[in-house]
This record gives C-alpha cells, structure tokens and sequence, in this order.
C-alpha cells in the first residue's frame, strides 16, 4: 500500500496518511496510556506518538523530499524543502485519554490537499484545494461535502488561552443573547468540528487564538471548509492568515455575518 502511494496525488498521500494515523488512534483506544506532560496542563499520550509515527512512514515513502512539521515531533526533512506536511496525529487528546471518541487525524500540505480522518466513524474527508468530499468506510462511497446552516448548531472552542480578551472571549459568546436566540451551542474540542461544518453537520465553528492558518491542528480543517465552501474568517471578520486572529466559519453568509455581529467582527469575508 505504502509503495504504490508513490504515483499518488498528493490528496491521495494525505487521505492515506491521516488513515494511517486514524488506525493506530483506533486500536490503542481504551488502554491505560502512557502521558507526557507539555506544560500548561497539555500532554501527549503514547497513542499520540505512535500515530505521528504511522503518519510520518507514509508521507516519507510517498513524498520523501519533503518535509513534515508534526505536533509531537516538530519540524522533520531539509530545512530547504520547499513542500511541508502539516501533521496533528490526534486532535482531542484529553478527549481520547478520558475515554471519548470525539478526536480527529488532521493531514494537510501546507498551501495544498488534506485530509481528516474519524478514527471511529472509519470516515476521512479530504480535498485537492478545489473541491471537498468525503469517503466512508464502505468502499466506493464517497460524496462531496455540502455545507448548511440547517442545523443551526455551533461548536464553540472554550479552551484557554483567550489572546482576544476583553474584546472578545469564546466563553462569553454562549451567553449573548442573539447567540442563543439563534443557535445552540455544541463543545467537541477537536477541529472534527470543522470537518462537519464542511459537510453540513454544524452551522458553524468558532475558536479564539492567533493565525490558525499554518497550525498543525487547523490547517487540514481550514482547507477542507474553504473548498468546500464554507465562509471563513478570523474572529474580527479579517482574513485568515499572518496577523490574523482565531476563527469564525459558516456555512454560509448569513450565519457568519450574525456571528460576526456577536464577536465584534468587522463582516469581511476571507
């Protein structure tokens, strides 16, 4: 399998790496993990590493003049390569330590495709940067990813730190009154979250911090609503990228802008 991603397209490379991952995320599930603290009461778990590892033997047979920045690696290849491999191996890994399922395998190349894997759903959704769909676990069904506000359900990322404070605070926003006139209010902390905001699941994502765009956690999600799609900005409706600032992205115009309204965004659309 490994070998024959060599002639693969690069969306196809990063499908098959985030399933990689995905797999080893599955199988270790409910095992008593090893933790390495990272400071800040974050840490990695030894499923964490080992799934970086899975990914990291595809992209290197696949693609090996290229490098990979991986959450629990850092940055791997020559340091003149000019193609990198963003690389979060297990968004949601609280999450998975305590027992949940709601964790994502997060693939991209950096300005390129990518791919997010559900290592329980057996689902991956990917893209080439154009166009998004996603392939369930049945072989043959694949579909293209259809965003809607339908649901009117919004996942808020309520993790610290709050770089946006006093101005804006994510916590705040599930007690604004227009908020909860016209949404409901979801907390999945993982960015599978934007995954479904890209094939319609959720309304809308929103999370504080600074340029998600190059973000080994961010990044495959971003790409997949883009193409997709979605309306994606920062949280004060500027584009998303060097000077940006957290994210707020919809399924469509209407929703962004009434989120927007609430954030104190300026209703730019990136």
């Amino acid at each position: 399998m490994i070998g024959s991603l060599a002639s693969a397209t690069d969306t196809e490379v990063a499908a098959a790496a985030a399933l990689a991952g995905a797999e080893v995320v599955r199988a270790r599930y409910g095992r008593l993990h090893s933790r390495i603290d990272k400071g800040s009461g974050d840490f990695a778990t030894d499923a964490d590493l080992a799934a970086e590892q899975a990914i990291l033997d595809v992209i290197r047979a696949a693609r090996p003049g290229d490098a990979v920045h991986g959450e629990e690696g850092g940055r791997q290849g020559a340091a003149d390569a000019e193609r990198e491999w963003l690389v979060d191996p297990l968004c949601g890994t609280l999450n998975y330590a305590t027992g949940s399922q709601l964790v994502a395998v997060n693939v991209a190349l950096r300005n390129g495709p990518a791919a997010v894997a559900d290592p329980f759903s057996g689902e991956v959704f990917l893209t080439d940067g154009e166009t998004a769909r996603v392939r369930s676990g049945v072989p043959g069904d694949e579909r293209p990813l259809a965003p809607t506000a339908e649901t009117r359900l919004v996942d808020v990322n309520l993790d610290p730190p709050f770089p946006s404070a006093p101005g804006f605070r994510a916590v705040d926003l599930l007690a604004h009154p227009g908020f909860v006139a016209n949404f409901r209010p979801r907390v999945v902390s993982t960015t599978l979250a934007l995954a479904w905001v890209a094939a319609g699941r959720r309304a809308a994502y929103v999370t504080d911090g600074g340029d998600l765009s190059g973000s080994v956690h961010f990044a495959a999600g971003i790409a997949l609503c883009r193409a997709a799609g979605c309306v994606v900005t920062g949280v004060d409706g500027g584009p998303v990228g060097s000077g940006g600032r957290g994210l707020v992205v919809a399924a469509d115009a209407g929703t962004h802008e009434l989120l927007l309204s609430m954030t104190g965004g300026r209703g730019r659309t990136g």
